[in-house]
């Protein structure tokens, strides 16, 4: 029987993640098909050692996950050097990048597979009939092609995540020392990335779940959750959680169950979360999450202007008076919301662009005088192909398009465009985008994040004592001296390095 050979390849440059994805991979096998991981951000040569597996002629199949960005340049290139140099290998890509740019992964002619979304139960049946030589027409979540042409068949309903086998942490412990995946961060001192749900109830037409998941979202219960954590922190030492979920916050009492059970270990937390809907949770609820250790939360805020906010589709009840009025509420449970923004969307001319930039700079200011320890991480608008969406309508109608060959999207700038930081849009004129960039530096100068945990108070007073005057005037243009401080620190950016 053939093995399957998993690989994660970097998306980190020096601090490591649990590969989540991967795992779940490698749970849906276990027990069934020998398997193996390769880390790309614990090896320093990834393909050496895809290699010395390969070269044993004992793995046949291969298991990418591929986020956009730095993980996909990798992916690439060493899928194409897989295919060339060991051609009967399958290659097989899951993650948010294959699923919603399946065709120009298949059309590259080194990939065999496509798993859209979920993989459970998509991945363990597709090993199985290629093992079998059986037929994968009816296996959900599969895209492929026959004959030249590109088969996508039908969805999967999401799984209830009480009914998947728990991930192998123990197993892969024994491919890499599980301690070196618990990283310092603002949040403490050996960090978990944890995912406790899939999916989303919303769609925005912006946001890349939304093709994939199509408005579902199913979560582990709370106990489960505190299990898990629970024996990572007493076997390895976890002290804090990232939870990576794309909604962690849908369910108030799973939410006020979970803060229960974690309160007794002190364990620091971080999710994410909609200020729609957690403005409707009770004070209490809200209480007692900060008592257990919730302390920031990241929120799409995106614009305060609500005409925009309706295009983007947000759903639920969000407007730019809530966005202020839940900054200031959460000042009062000492949990810092950190909000996002998404600057740049497209207009029907140049100076309404203009204009609504202006205005959600201003209105980005107005949150940090409600409450200044709201984290503000600002990107610029990049295009999301949410097929049907009135938004990606019109982005297409400027003459916007994605790279149609797979190799195309290595580069700096597409790498740029999916940490959604260089626009490649049509509509944003260099000056707009300098505007933005410009005013993010400044805001950082005058606001240095708390997240970034390298700042001392005298490297923090210093950035804001000489931003002070920029900021204050509105003086955005050519930040050079603050820049230079940012690059003399190596400043983190909590959008492109986390925490």
């Amino acid at each position: 029987m053939n093995k399957v050979l998993l690989f994660n390849p970097r998306s980190a440059i020096a601090k490591y993640r649990v590969p989540n994805s991967i795992l779940n991979i490698a749970a849906s096998i276990e027990g069934i098909y020998e398997w193996v991981i390769v880390d790309g951000n614990r090896e320093t040569d990834p393909y050496e050692k895809i290699e010395s597996y390969l070269l044993t002629g004992d793995y046949k199949y291969l298991g990418f996950t591929v986020m956009p960005g730095p993980q996909l340049t990798q992916a690439i290139a060493i899928s194409k050097k897989i295919k060339d140099e060991f051609p009967n290998t399958i290659m097989i890509w899951g993650g948010y990048f294959p699923s919603t740019q399946h065709k120009v992964v298949l059309n590259s002619g080194y990939i065999d597979f496509v798993i859209n979304g979920p993989g459970d139960h998509a991945f363990p049946k597709l090993i199985e009939a290629l093992e079998n030589e059986t037929p994968y027409e009816l296996i959900k979540n599969l895209i492929y092609k026959i004959d030249g042409n590109i088969i996508k068949n039908a969805k999967e309903d999401l799984i209830e995540q009480e009914t998947l086998p728990a991930l192998p942490y123990k197993k892969l412990d024994e491919f890499y020392p599980f301690e070196k995946y618990l990283g310092k961060t603002y949040l403490g001192e050996h960090t978990l990335a944890y995912h406790s749900s899939i999916g989303c109830p919303f769609t925005c037409s912006f946001c890349a779940v939304v093709p994939i998941y199509e408005a579902r979202w199913k979560a582990k219960p709370a106990k489960m959750v505190y299990e898990d954590v629970k024996f990572i922190k007493d076997k390895w030492g976890a002290d804090s959680i990232e939870f990576h979920d794309n909604n962690f916050f849908v369910s108030e009492k799973r939410t006020v169950e979970f803060s229960k059970m974690i309160k007794p270990e002190k364990m620091v937390w971080w999710g994410e979360g909609r200020i729609d809907t957690i403005d409707k949770y009770k004070d209490d609820s809200l209480s007692i999450m900060r008592d257990s250790g919730c302390k920031m939360i990241f929120f799409g805020a995106e614009t305060g202007n609500d005409s925009i906010l309706k295009k983007m589709d947000k759903g639920g009840t969000q407007s730019s008076a809530q966005i202020r009025a839940f900054a200031k509420r959460m000042k009062k449970f000492d949990i810092i919301p950190e909000y996002s923004f998404v600057l740049g969307m497209p207009a029907e001319t140049p100076e309404e662009v203009m204009k609504q930039i202006d205005g959600d700079i201003q209105f980005i200011k107005e949150i940090k005088e409600i409450n200044p320890d709201t984290e503000i991480v600002i990107y610029i608008y990049s295009p999301v192909p949410t097929e049907g969406s009135e938004l990606y309508k019109k982005v297409l109608a400027t003459g916007f398009h994605f790279p149609e060959k797979l190799e195309d999207w290595i580069g700096p700038q597409w790498d740029r465009f999916d940490l959604r930081k260089n626009p490649l849009t049509p509509w944003l004129t260099a000056e707009m985008v300098d505007k933005i960039k410009n005013f993010e530096t400044v805001l950082n100068g005058y606001y240095p994040t708390i997240s970034d945990i390298r700042l001392n108070g005298i490297k923090r007073k210093i950035l804001h004592t000489i931003a002070g005057l920029r900021y204050k005037a509105s003086m955005y243009k050519h930040p050079y001296e603050i820049k230079l401080l940012h690059r003399l620190w190596k400043y983190r950016q909590p959008e492109i390095q986390g925490f």
